[in-house]
C-alpha cells in the first residue's frame, strides 16, 4: 500500500509538473520584495537603464533557480517512481518484516556499488582522458578542480553505504574468508577515497593553481594538450620544477584512485559469481 501511495504521488507530481513548480516558486522565492521588483519592473522601464538590467538579472537568476530545481525534481522523481514499481512487482515485497529488511540491505549495497564502480571507470577512463584532449589545458584544469571533490565525495559515500550494507548481511564471526577478503576490499576502496578526498587531492589544486598563475606569466596554458608546457620548462626551472611536484602529487592520487576501482572491480568479480540471473 505505501508502495502503490510512492508511485501514485511520483507520478502525480511529473504529470502535474508545471503547477507543483510554480507552487514551489511562490512559496520558496516570491519573497514579497521579489514580487515587488516584478510589478515595479513595467513602472521602471522609464529610468535608467543600469536599473532595469539590475531588475531583470535578479529576475532571470530567480526563473534559473527554479529551473534548476524543477529538472533535478523531476529526475529525482522518475527514478523514485521506476524504483516504487520494481518494489511493488517484487515478490520480496510481500514477505516477512526480516526479509524486507535484507532485500532492502542489498538493494543499497547494488545501487551504491554499481554508482561507485560505473562512476570510477567513466571518471577514470573515459571522460577524464575526452575532456583533457578537447579543453584548454587551464580550462580542464579548472573543472577536474570542481569536478574531483565531489566525485570523491559521491564514491566515498557509496563506498561506506556498501561496506554497511555487506557487513550486515555477512557478520563477521559467521562470514567465510572469501566474504571477509570482499569486505577488506570495498573498506580498501573508501580509505583510497577518503585519502584521496582530504590529501591528495586538496594538494594538488593548490599545486596546479600555482603552476598556472607561473604559466600564465609565459602566455601559456590556452592550449589543448602539455607540448607549450615542456618546451617553455626546458628554459624555465622554475615550472619545471612545478611539474615535477605536480605529476608527484597527482601520481600519488591517481594511483589511490586505480587502487579504488581496482577493489571495487574485484567486489564485481565477486558479485557475478553469487548473482542468478
Amino acid at each position: 500500500m505505501a508502495a502503490s501511495l510512492v508511485v501514485f504521488w511520483t507520478l502525480y507530481s511529473i504529470v502535474d509538473y508545471q503547477g507543483a513548480m510554480a507552487q514551489l516558486f511562490i512559496r520558496s522565492y516570491l519573497t514579497p520584495d521579489k514580487i515587488c521588483i516584478i510589478i515595479l519592473v513595467p513602472i521602471l522601464q522609464r529610468h535608467d537603464n543600469s536599473t532595469q538590467k539590475d531588475i531583470k538579472s535578479e529576475n532571470t537568476s530567480a526563473f534559473l533557480l527554479v529551473t534548476k530545481i524543477m529538472a533535478w525534481m523531476t529526475r529525482f522523481l522518475t527514478a523514485v517512481a521506476f524504483l516504487a514499481i520494481g518494489v511493488i512487482f517484487s515478490p520480496e515485497t510481500f514477505g516477512s518484516k526480516s526479509a524486507k529488511i535484507t532485500t532492502f540491505v542489498k538493494l543499497a549495497h547494488l545501487l551504491c556499488f554499481s554508482t561507485a564502480w560505473g562512476a570510477a571507470l567513466w571518471v577514470t577512463f573515459i571522460g577524464g582522458i575526452i575532456m583533457f584532449k578537447n579543453l584548454p589545458r587551464h580550462q580542464f584544469g579548472n573543472l577536474q578542480s570542481k569536478m574531483f571533490p565531489a566525485y570523491f565525495m559521491m564514491v566515498g559515500i557509496c563506498c561506506a553505504v556498501t561496506v554497511g550494507c555487506f557487513g550486515y548481511t555477512h557478520p563477521w564471526k559467521s562470514s567465510s574468508t572469501a566474504e571477509k577478503y570482499q569486505l577488506g576490499f570495498l573498506v580498501s576502496a573508501f580509505v583510497f577515497n577518503l585519502t584521496n578526498l582530504f590529501v591528495f587531492t586538496p594538494m594538488t589544486i593548490e599545486m596546479m593553481k600555482q603552476r598556472h598563475k607561473v604559466e600564465r606569466e609565459s602566455n601559456i596554458g590556452e592550449e589543448v594538450g602539455w607540448t607549450k608546457n615542456q618546451e617553455v620548462a626546458k628554459a624555465n626551472p622554475k615550472l619545471a620544477a612545478m611539474n615535477k611536484k605536480f605529476g608527484m602529487i597527482h601520481g600519488l592520487s591517481s594511483l589511490a584512485n586505480i587502487m579504488s576501482f581496482g577493489s571495487l572491480a574485484m567486489h564485481s568479480w565477486y558479485l557475478a559469481g553469487k548473482i542468478d540471473l
